[in-house]
Parts: C-alpha cells; structure tokens; sequence
C-alpha cells in the first residue's frame, strides 16, 4: 500500500478554488474523451443528512463517475487485464472544502499515517512531460487581465502573492497481486502526481475563464458537458493523456 498527500499552493482564495476546481474538471473532462474512451458521468446531484468527517460536512454535491481508460495504462497492464476491465469507477461527496471518494479520507492514523508521505508539487518550477506541456498554460508566462496575478516566477513564488492557499490531495493505493503489487502502486501515484500537476497548472491558467463565475453557472456547465461527453466518447480519436 502506498499512501501519500500531495500539497498544492495556489494564488487563489479557497472561495475561488471551488468555482476553479469545478470549472476545471469540466473542461480537462472533454479534452480528455473521446474514440471510445473517457469520462462518462452517471450523477450529479446534491445530497444531504451524509456526515463526511466526524458531524461536520454533511451536505453537497454527489457526483458517479466512470473512466474509460484502455489506451492510458501501461502495456504491461493491458496484457494481463481481461477485457473491459480498465475502468475506474469513482464516488465522490464534495461538500467544499472537504470531499471524499469512496477509496480516500483524510484523518489517517495509525500505521496509514506512518506510512504517509508529503509530496508538494509546485505549478510553476516543477517539470512536465513534454507530450502534455503547453505554453498557454504555463504559469511563468500567464498573466490573469481580470486579477492581475501572475506570472508565477522564482524559486518561492508563493511568499510574493496575495491571496494564497494550499490544496491537499490524500491518495491511498493498494492492488493485490502477487508480482506486480508494488509496480501498479507506483504507477499509480506517478500517474496522480502528473494529473495533479497538469491540472493545477490549468486551474490558474484558465483563472480568465472561470473569474466571475457563479455556482449556477457552474451546475449549468456541468450539465452541458455531460452531454458533451456523452456525443465525444462516441466518434473520433482518443484523446489526452496517454501512458508513456
């Protein structure tokens, strides 16, 4: 088993970070659907009476997912896996700030809490593949014309921006199979480490699109694009991330 917290600091309000988040996730969704393969959404709805941690968070927003995902794994992994199994179904309660899948939670302890690692990921300094760099979204050359902020530049950016805030990810990862336990493991959570990276990157780099945003218009995106995905996944070519 392999635990670890990726920490990311953004020059965001946690405010903003939910209209971004979620605006985000809708579009990174489409670029990543397509020629049989992607996002398919099956929910999205608001839930209530549904504590989360301890008596607190008990309401929000429930989303099903599921993730076609047959070109974007490993060929040591598609051998051996039987056909139609490369799918990822996700469950997720997102009652911001706080929301758990059906397979993470925060408030580890014990020997999931030794067994811990912090990995923080910064946007701007930290490298990418070159396959998924883009120079428009790159934080050392956006500048936001609705905020002002930006480019992120230097060794600590973070200490020069105002607001600020940090993301925490809690990934927990366990596959039992004898003799390729922990080299799933570890593909895994490089794999995390990568959409985590990308998809920050774009958060702030897309800042101009979803500054100003409401959570109406955000449930009205959502919509939209579940429809989107839907005719996407249909036609065309794979698209996206691909495993390398």
């Amino acid at each position: 088993m392999l635990v670890k917290e990726f920490r990311v600091i953004l020059p965001l309000t946690v405010e903003e970070y939910q209209v971004a988040q979620l605006y985000s996730v809708a579009e990174a969704s489409k670029n990543e659907t397509g020629g049989g393969e992607g996002v398919e959404v099956l929910k999205n709805e608001p839930f209530d009476n549904y504590p989360l941690l301890g008596n607190r968070y008990s309401s929000g927003q429930y989303t099903y997912k599921i993730y076609h995902l047959k070109s974007k794994v490993p060929g040591f992994i598609r051998i051996l896996a039987p056909e139609g199994s490369l799918e990822v179904h996700e469950e997720a309660w997102n009652a911001y700030p706080y929301c758990r899948t059906i397979i993470s939670a925060h408030e580890l302890t014990g020997e999931k809490y030794k067994m811990r690692e912090v990995v923080p990921i910064d946007i701007s300094n930290d490298s990418v593949k070159t396959s998924d760099y883009k120079a428009d979204e790159d934080p050392t050359k956006f500048k936001s014309e609705k905020t002002g902020r930006g480019p992120l530049i230097g060794p600590e950016w973070w200490k020069k921006c105002d607001p600020v805030m940090t993301c925490y990810k809690l990934v927990t990862c366990e596959f039992k199979w004898f003799g390729l336990q922990s080299r799933v493991e570890k593909f895994i959570q490089d794999v995390e480490r990568r959409l985590f990276t990308n998809f920050h990157r774009q958060v702030f780099c897309w800042m101009d699109r979803w500054h100003g945003m409401t959570m109406d218009d955000i449930r009205r995106l959502e919509d939209k694009t579940k429809q989107e995905l839907d005719k996407q996944r249909k036609v065309g070519e794979v698209r996206g991330t691909r495993s390398e």
